[in-house]
């Protein structure tokens, strides 16, 4: 205890004569603060239509708050500071995707447990927006399975629709095609928990993506012969990398195996196993919605490039 103690008045002498650090703020520990920092599902309401974002907030050391944006489009993009006092809110981060080169600006009031407030965009526009705390989807064990169900029939777009374009999406010979950039394509049916057994061909330079639950997409793009990425193939976009490249050569079949539960997610691609139960933070860019305490489709990306999907089937559970 001796030695603990004058080690401690050492370190503090030598504070005092350093006059850029406070040691008042080095030894006493600021608590977070439990009524923002988390994750929170956003909608902004965009020329009248709503529209998904996601936002994390945590603490970085004593003094500072941190976070992680992702918007309606895009992946996930760090936020150097998060300004909080008073139940104001505020932050800004640079644009993404936006064609406008004008960093997006966000402030709101935290009231009952919700946010409310603008965001001006990279256009100049400005929207508002609310937001409620995500929920944990906390699994505590792997489900009961029930029995596995085709998603298509080989032959036609049965239990599917078209959004966002005009459709392009075929049935041929046990294939459904999406031969050029176009509308998405969404079950009708919506899922929770399941696992999900898929084959794809993706021609070379092209980009699709399975949304699950219609918010966490599965990335589909060439990547034979690539290093292991966030935006590559066998990853959660943006989120979680594969722990290693199992890519096929563009042009042949390949199979995705993938399990949710909660928000744990294992994908086996090729049958190899390239994402061990981890957590999907948030939803990622072009979700149909944030709200992720709800059951979801399955959702198909057409809008990038040609794709190609066949033996689809999901084992829901009961």
């Amino acid at each position: 205890m001796k030695r603990f103690s004058g080690w401690l008045s050492a370190f503090v002498l030598s504070l005092s004569l350093n006059p850029a650090v406070n040691a008042q703020d080095i030894l006493a520990v600021k608590p977070a603060d439990p009524k923002i920092e988390g994750r929170w599902d956003i909608t902004v309401i965009e020329d009248g239509v709503a529209k998904p974002s996601w936002l994390e907030v945590t603490h970085s050391g004593h003094k500072r708050l941190i976070g992680h944006y992702v918007g309606t489009s895009g992946s996930a993009r760090p936020i150097s500071q998060v300004f909080f006092s008073e139940n104001k809110l505020r932050f800004s981060l640079p644009p993404q995707w936006d064609r406008e080169d004008k960093d997006l600006e966000f402030e709101a009031t935290l009231a009952d447990g919700k946010l409310a407030g603008t965001m001006v965009a990279a256009n100049g526009k400005t929207y508002p927006w609310t937001a409620v705390k995500a929920p944990a989807l906390r699994a505590t064990g792997m489900p009961e399975w029930g029995k596995p169900v085709r998603l298509f029939d080989g032959k036609s777009l049965e239990g599917w629709e078209a959004i966002g374009a005009a459709n392009q999406w075929v049935a041929e010979n046990g294939v459904l095609k999406s031969p050029r950039s176009g509308a998405n394509l969404v079950s009708k049916q919506q899922y929770k928990d399941f696992k999900l057994h898929i084959e794809f061909r993706c021609p070379k330079g092209s980009n699709s993506g399975i949304y699950l639950r219609g918010r966490y997409e599965v990335q589909i793009e060439d990547s034979y012969g690539k290093e292991p990425g966030k935006d590559l193939l066998g990853a959660v976009y943006g989120f979680i990398s594969p722990i290693e490249m199992a890519a096929k050569p563009a042009g042949e079949w390949q199979t995705y195996d993938i399990t949710l539960v909660g928000r744990m997610i294992e994908v086996v691609l090729n049958g190899r196993k390239v994402v061990h139960f981890q957590e999907i933070p948030g939803i990622t860019g072009g979700a149909l919605d944030s709200r992720e305490g709800d059951a979801g489709p399955i959702m198909f990306q057409g809008d990038h490039g040609p794709i190609e999907f066949r033996n689809i089937t999901i084992t829901p559970a009961k």
